[in-house]
């Protein structure tokens, strides 16, 4: 037997991500304006780093509490608080090794092998991959693009449902698309998940990057004690903290114990002074991560105007999230379309087919970068498409 046909069959079909490939076609070229991966170009603030730093000096480097530090999960549910308007003891917060991370327990806690768990799609790649590599199955059921705007059909989600179906992830607001679900979208779901006895997996990393409120509207707004959601989460996108790998998970205080073990088995707790650059992060964060969300703001416009004013793209502003999900007149493979216009315009963007059914004519692109930077990627992209 050959070495590859010994694996497991399952790792082996585990699908190269298409952002990834993208990224590596071009990474380290000179010139690069990068809007292909969902990250800022901040590094980490120095008032997160310091903290970590003052920690790793001071010898914090030993096993610590699997489910996170004390005052991390205490700082966490202090956060929900100011941000949520809602109480929620410590014992309901669970730190992980990146949200990631947080989606792999999270899929393995709720699923097993052969079940189905259902999303809404275009989604970011990796729910699907996670829950395929444990042994569940994947179920994508579109959002419908209507006018440029992206809405979602509750019928069309209750239609795929089986006696095999566990549970609901729902991304709100949306990566790669920006749809952002309302407070009647979130009921309608919940309601579904309560009369069929499933669980709801919520993505909620980019509720606060919402363009007409201070927040995007959450299952917290709605939920009632005994209600099975489990929420998913990073560090990553507020506080420009992607290459730490630090997430967290909010559920029912009775998973407690499971959460607990899976984390044990698989990396046996988050390193304790990273736990400390992250409480940093939620007690003294709050104005960077406002100065973070006016600047994704404003290049937002700024991208998504140009685009929009060639007249040969469709899309809208979106609502919430990091991200123009743009369909160009002409573009009918955009894997090809995304090497072709880092090759001729130096910008990287994420092909639509790396994120599932309904995303193959559409490129993604992370607007969370310095404005003048956003203005010279959106000037070069509109010259490639006006000669198309």
């Amino acid at each position: 037997m050959s070495i590859m046909n010994s694996l497991s069959p399952r790792a082996v079909s585990a699908p190269e991500s298409g952002i990834v490939e993208v990224v590596n076609y071009a990474r380290g070229r000179d010139g690069l304006l990068p809007l292909w991966v969902g990250e800022g170009d901040l590094p980490t603030p120095n008032f997160i780093s310091r903290a970590a730093m003052d920690a790793l000096a001071a010898g914090e480097t030993f096993y610590t509490w699997q489910r996170g530090i004390p005052e991390l999960r205490q700082a966490l549910s202090d956060y929900y608080a100011r941000h949520f308007g809602i109480s929620l003891p410590a014992e309901h917060f669970y730190v992980t090794g990146s949200g990631m991370q947080a989606i792999q327990i999270a899929v393995q806690a709720l699923t097993s092998p052969g079940d189905e768990l259902v999303y809404l799609t275009p989604a970011w790649p990796n729910i699907a991959a996670a829950l395929e590599i444990a042994g569940a199955r994947s179920v994508g059921v579109e959002l419908q693009f209507e006018g440029g705007k992206w809405v979602v059909d509750l019928n069309r989600i209750e239609a795929a449902l089986t006696p095999k179906t566990r549970a609901l992830f729902i991304n709100t607001p949306s990566n790669p698309t920006g749809w952002t679900a309302t407070k009647r979208d979130l009921a309608d779901l919940l309601e579904l998940a309560r009369k069929r006895d499933l669980w709801i997996m919520a993505d909620e990393i980019y509720a606060r990057y919402f363009y007409a409120g201070t927040r995007a509207p959450s299952f917290l707004d709605i939920m009632v004690p005994g209600d099975k959601v489990m929420f998913v989460n990073s560090f990553s996108k507020n506080w420009s903290m992607t290459g730490w790998r630090v997430g967290w998970i909010v559920a029912p205080a009775e998973t407690g114990q499971v959460l607990e073990n899976l984390i044990q088995y698989s990396t046996s707790g988050v390193a304790q002074f990273m736990q400390k650059g992250a409480v940093a992060a939620l007690t003294e964060g709050d104005a960077f991560v406002e100065a973070n969300i006016q600047k994704a703001a404003l290049s937002r416009d700024i991208l998504c105007d140009a685009l929009i004013a060639t007249n040969r793209v469709e899309t809208l502003k979106p609502d919430g999230a990091l991200y123009a999900f743009l369909k160009i007149d002409g573009v009918t493979d955009s894997r090809k379309a995304a090497l072709d216009i880092v090759d001729k315009t130096g910008v990287g963007l994420a092909p639509g087919t790396a994120f599932g059914a309904g995303g193959e004519l559409f490129l993604r692109a992370c607007f969370l970068r310095d404005p003048l930077q956003v203005k010279a990627a959106a000037d070069k992209l509109c010259d490639y498409i006006l000669k198309l």
